[in-house]
């Protein structure tokens, strides 16, 4: 919840608007990063996710298995998808929400003739939840087995408030 503190009185004289104003500051809210361990984070100087007040973050995530740090999925734009979106719910499982609550999602592919494949995969995790989705092909991705990449947002759910959509299991199990 975001609250207003007061930070300053200004003349109403100074600003000429006949009467006082009170100028509000927003207080500032708690951040988690959260890593994945992948061997970029302290290279590039950047968190696999980022929770700032009700928000989450989700940094471009790949099909890397965290265990191995190998890609999972060869050649399988769907495979990798999957891979990576279990990726995704692991930091938000971290940061305290899980896939249900993803509004936005940010597809990389560099190969966009695959996309009907990755979008298969996209549905089959998300369901009814339908995240607002875009689906880019790049050039390259960090390694050149990548196929995929996808960035996350999403929001920490209110149980006190009606959700929209289907409540997916808090595991992913794709094929």
């Amino acid at each position: 919840m975001i609250q207003a503190v007061p930070v300053a009185t200004v003349s109403c004289d100074a600003l000429n608007l006949g009467a006082p104003f009170l100028l509000l500051g927003v207080a500032r809210m708690a951040r988690m990063n959260i890593s994945s361990g992948a061997k970029w984070e302290s290279i590039v100087g950047y968190s696999r996710a980022v929770r700032v007040g009700p928000f989450v973050y989700v940094a471009g995530t790949t099909a890397l298995d965290r265990s191995t740090g190998k890609v999972v999925g060869g050649e399988d734009p769907y495979a990798q998808t999957v891979q990576a979106l279990r990726n995704i719910e692991s930091a938000l499982r971290e940061a305290g929400t899980g896939i249900r609550d993803v509004v936005r999602t940010r597809i990389f592919t560099t190969d966009i003739s695959h996309w009907e494949s990755i979008g298969r995969a996209h549905r089959a995790v998300f369901g009814e939840i339908r995240p607002a989705t875009t689906m880019i092909e790049v050039r390259r991705l960090i390694q050149p087995e990548m196929l995929v990449e996808i960035e996350a947002d999403a929001t920490l759910a209110d149980d006190s408030r009606e959700r929209t959509g289907t409540r997916r299991s808090e595991s992913l199990n794709m094929a």
